[in-house]
């Protein structure tokens, strides 16, 4: 009967021991993401401190340098202008018609009115025809700007279809210079003294 009581009761001492502890796993987890965060954190920053760093101690010359690549790659992407225009070099304001074949029509326009050492667009966006025709007039001056090509002109705005009968049609009668854009898609015509000396590509 004692033997059975001492059993008895060192049965529940032995439960205890064999009971596992609590695990401390999870809250040494918890400490190294903690440090982990900390150690990203102080990184960063230094990474970032060190480019600032960097950036503030370039020489003046790189930094224009870079300043003027950005510039130059800005431009390239950038689509470029594609026009025929006239700048009037001339100490007088002019004015200014052009003819050219509008698939199969002649057509003339006027008039633009060029100040001193300004330019005009005569044909917004692509070229689609090698060669236009120009017929200018000083206004301040006296004189014209004119050529073998006959064409119709108005002495008010207008837009005229057609090159022959011009008189009979109630229009005047003018001469146009050729301009050669060499099938560019752009174009400018440099209106000089004392006569039209050709046009220059844009």
């Amino acid at each position: 009967m004692r033997f059975i009581g001492l059993k008895s009761a060192a049965s529940p001492q032995r439960t205890r021991l064999l009971e596992p502890a609590a695990s401390p796993i999870p809250r040494l987890t918890a400490g190294k993401q903690q440090r982990h965060k900390a150690a990203s954190c102080l990184n960063r920053f230094a990474t970032s401190s060190m480019r600032s760093y960097e950036l503030r101690h370039w020489p003046r010359s790189a930094l224009l340098a870079f300043i003027v690549a950005l510039g130059a790659l800005f431009l390239q992407s950038a689509p470029a202008s594609a026009d025929l225009r006239l700048c009037n070099k001339t100490p007088s304001r002019v004015g200014v018609a052009i003819g050219y074949k509008d698939k199969k029509v002649w057509t003339t326009e006027g008039w633009w009115n060029v100040p001193v050492n300004s330019c005009e667009t005569l044909v917004s966006g692509t070229l689609v025809s090698r060669y236009y025709y120009v017929y200018a007039v000083d206004y301040d001056h006296g004189g014209e700007w004119s050529g073998k090509y006959v064409m119709c002109t108005k002495d008010k705005m207008f837009t005229i279809e057609g090159t022959e009968d011009c008189v009979p049609r109630g229009f005047n009668r003018s001469g146009f210079f050729e301009v050669d854009t060499g099938e560019q898609t752009s174009w400018t015509i440099q209106l000089n003294e004392p006569a039209q000396q050709g046009a220059q590509r844009k």
